[in-house]
């Protein structure tokens, strides 16, 4: 396998990232990270406090470089989890920003200021493919969370596939403000640009403002815009919100080359109004943790809101019943729901110390069990439908998808955000209940309205039997919504 950083090598003068005024050109970069190396080379894991900072890049940077798996720290994490993650993990060392307070979960653990100005010698990358680079823990929604063991083959393998699903190279500048900590800011987010050659520049944290000052045109930033945008649903549906009053926005995002949008789905009707407002197409990417990135809608393939795409160069995708069946291309019907299993050289290595369940999240035929529902089409486009535990909904005999209800609900002008799940049910099996935050909570649709507008969209048994108002859904730090908080 080549070297994950060609780029670093060269030791050029071309612009690597810009973290608000902390600007570093490749050599800057390749210094700092050698220094850091130096360092921390020989320690079997070091954990990365990773603020949305240029020392962080530099942290992860210098740990692939030496060869120590990095393990990015999310610094909104509570104290049991906290402890949880060091406890599994044992980093020999914790690497922060000088000015950066650690919680007292930390107190044991060597610290190692970073400096993103020192100069160090480049660091030989490691020639194995199968070392472990990275150890990202999982959300840990159904128990304490895992340790994804990532190995450099698995990030250079799916970001590779990326560059050519969307014709990524040396020329793009991506802008995002997502966080750190996990696999859409960091891998994708920070190693992706590094590995093509190309440039980030990072907002520190998501703004309209931002995005319109950084992306396409680059008014007010003395240089070239931006080519290419990362966000979350929370993130575009705010980009759409503000479209019609904001004039720059909207130059913005019509001269940007390609805008991404990943970690959960984005409602069609966020997707229609940025390309009626901009003439961009948002396209959609599916990942997780445990496998990077297993599918992607081509870059410059027109609209398909709702949709995934097709699996990533190298990835094998089948559907797979309850049962064990695996569903054929005679069940590309766009309604045929079966869970998602995925092959490939993107996968992860192992949970870190976790044999048992490891091999558990994989069937006897080598295939990865994701958890996720959903759907192809005749032409072999992915739609996901929800989760195996949270968004299928077993009722009156159907198979039912909580996205596609979720989706129609979004459409109704009186809806602002919407979540749908499902509750025990002496008749149905399960009712689908939808939870719903209204565009004006003095007058909210009333629930009849929503069923029949849900009925009018997709089929009478997909209807919601009850509806409850909120004055907010529950997300976590990637805008994904937390359904077990709803029933909590």
């Amino acid at each position: 396998m080549s070297a994950l950083f060609p780029a670093l090598a060269a030791g050029s003068d071309r612009p690597a990232l810009r973290f608000g005024a902390d600007t570093l050109t490749y050599g800057e970069l390749a210094r700092a990270a050698g220094a850091l190396a130096v360092r921390i080379a020989g320690a079997a894991r070091v954990a990365v406090w990773a603020t949305p900072t240029a020392e962080t890049a530099v942290a992860v940077v210098a740990a692939l470089l030496a060869g120590v798996p990095a393990i990015p720290l999310n610094p909104r994490t509570g104290e049991r989890e906290l402890a949880h993650i060091v406890g599994d993990s044992t980093p020999g060392a914790v690497l922060a920003g000088a000015g950066d307070a650690l919680p007292t979960g930390l107190a044991g653990l060597p610290r190692i200021d970073v400096d993103v100005r020192a100069s160090g010698p480049l660091a030989q990358e490691p020639a194995d493919p199968e070392a472990a680079a990275l150890v990202v823990y999982t959300s840990g929604t159904t128990g304490p969370p895992k340790g994804v063991v990532l190995s450099r083959r698995a990030i250079a393998a799916s970001l590779d596939a990326l560059a050519d699903a969307w014709s990524w190279t040396d020329e793009d500048v991506l802008v995002h403000g997502l966080p750190l900590f996990h696999v859409h800011g960091l891998v994708l987010g920070v190693l992706g640009p590094l590995r093509r050659g190309g440039e980030l520049r990072h907002l520190g944290s998501f703004s309209v403002e931002g995005v319109a000052k950084e992306l396409g045109s680059g008014e007010g930033t003395g240089s070239g815009g931006g080519t290419v945008l990362f966000g979350v649903p929370t993130m575009y549906h705010r980009l759409a919100e503000a479209l019609p009053h904001d004039p720059a926005l909207v130059r913005a995002l019509a001269g940007a080359r390609l805008l991404v949008s990943g970690s959960a789905a984005l409602p069609v009707h966020d997707h229609e109004r940025i390309t009626a407002a901009t003439g961009r197409t948002v396209i959609e990417r599916y990942g997780m943790t445990e496998t990077l990135m297993n599918t992607s809608v081509p870059g410059g393939s027109g609209p398909r809101p709702g949709s995934v795409g097709l699996p990533l160069r190298g990835v094998e995708l089948r559907l797979v019943e309850e049962d064990g069946t695996v569903l054929g291309p005679a069940a590309y019907d766009g309604e045929t729901v079966g869970e998602i299993q995925v092959k490939g050289p993107n996968l992860f290595t192992a949970y870190l110390d976790r044999p048992d369940a490891t091999a558990a999240a994989f069937t006897d035929d080598g295939w990865f069990r994701t958890g996720d529902m959903a759907v192809r089409e005749a032409d072999g486009y992915v739609r996901i439908v929800g989760r195996k535990a949270t968004d299928l909904i077993k009722s009156g005999g159907y198979k039912i998808g909580a996205g596609e209800i979720e989706n129609a609900l979004l459409d109704h002008p009186g809806v602002r955000e919407a979540a749908v799940t499902g509750e025990p049910d002496p008749d149905l099996g399960e009712r689908i209940v939808a939870w719903v935050v209204p565009a004006d909570p003095a007058d909210p649709p009333a629930p009849g309205t929503l069923a029949d507008h849900v009925t009018a969209l997709l089929a009478p048994h997909k209807r919601p039997r009850e509806v409850r108002y909120l004055e907010a859904l529950p997300r976590n730090d990637m805008g994904k919504i937390l359904k077990k908080a709803l029933h909590a």
